[in-house]
């Protein structure tokens, strides 16, 4: 497949972030593909709308729609790979490919006890004083063409509490057997949470594989924005076409 016969890709981004998350991907991919990155519910544009995973599913299918060239390639990363999981449920005629990043892990398992834990106390903590750990952290992990437009977006940690209070115990590896396409779970080396049941969430699927970002933590496409990229490119060339 070339890549003029490439399904388009839309980006669904992390907890807290917006479709800013993708900057890198977006400018690497768009000479070759169709690509849009969205804002969740409460998040980056939609700040002052309230959370739903039904109108997350909404926003994602509407930006396949707005790209008019049929099913597309939908990429989440963590909140967004759990609500992407959800759009497949929904719209698996719009789905012609699914990319999991950082959300290969039951979310029905124990290590969702810290972000119980974490949806009880970020609202405790002013919000100013999370954007100013979150903007220090990401200047000092990641150079600036990466991680600019995510700063410059902001944060939304109001959302925090509704957004993965839905998650929670909401999915696991059963759900892979919604998903009627094939299916790239892409993990960071590092991100142990994360890709936790990586190998169950494959086995659940018939087209479902497995490729890990070398030395890469959960947030891999900044970690390494290249090699991320490079796999979504082969992912998407690798699809069939659609009929």
């Amino acid at each position: 497949m070339t890549a003029a016969d490439a399904p388009p890709i839309i980006f669904v981004h992390g907890t807290r972030f917006s479709a800013g998350q993708w900057s890198p991907q977006l400018a690497a991919l768009q000479k070759d593909f169709r690509v849009a990155a969205v804002d969740l519910p409460g998040h980056g544009a939609r700040s002052a709308q309230p959370w739903s995973l039904n109108a997350a599913t909404e926003i994602i299918a509407s930006a396949v729609d707005s790209l008019d060239h049929g099913p597309a390639l939908v990429v989440g990363h963590s909140l967004g790979g759990y609500a992407s999981l959800e759009f497949a449920r929904r719209c698996p005629e719009q789905l012609r490919g699914l990319v999991l990043a950082g959300a290969s892990a039951s979310t029905c398992s124990p290590w969702a006890a810290p972000y119980r834990w974490a949806m009880g106390l970020v609202p405790r903590i002013p919000a100013d004083r999370l954007t100013r750990w979150n903007d220090r952290l990401l200047r000092r992990l990641y150079p600036p063409e990466v991680v600019d437009a995510t700063i410059r977006s902001g944060y939304a940690f109001h959302t925090l509490p509704a957004a993965w209070g839905e998650v929670l115990g909401r999915f696991d590896a059963d759900a892979m057997r919604h998903v009627v396409a094939p299916v790239l779970i892409l993990n960071g080396e590092k991100d142990t949470v994360f890709r936790s049941d990586e190998m169950d969430f494959v086995r659940a699927h018939p087209q479902a594989r497995v490729e890990l970002i070398p030395r890469a933590r959960h947030l891999a496409n900044f970690d390494d924005p290249d090699a991320f990229t490079a796999a979504i490119r082969r992912f998407a060339l690798e699809l069939p076409a659609h009929s």
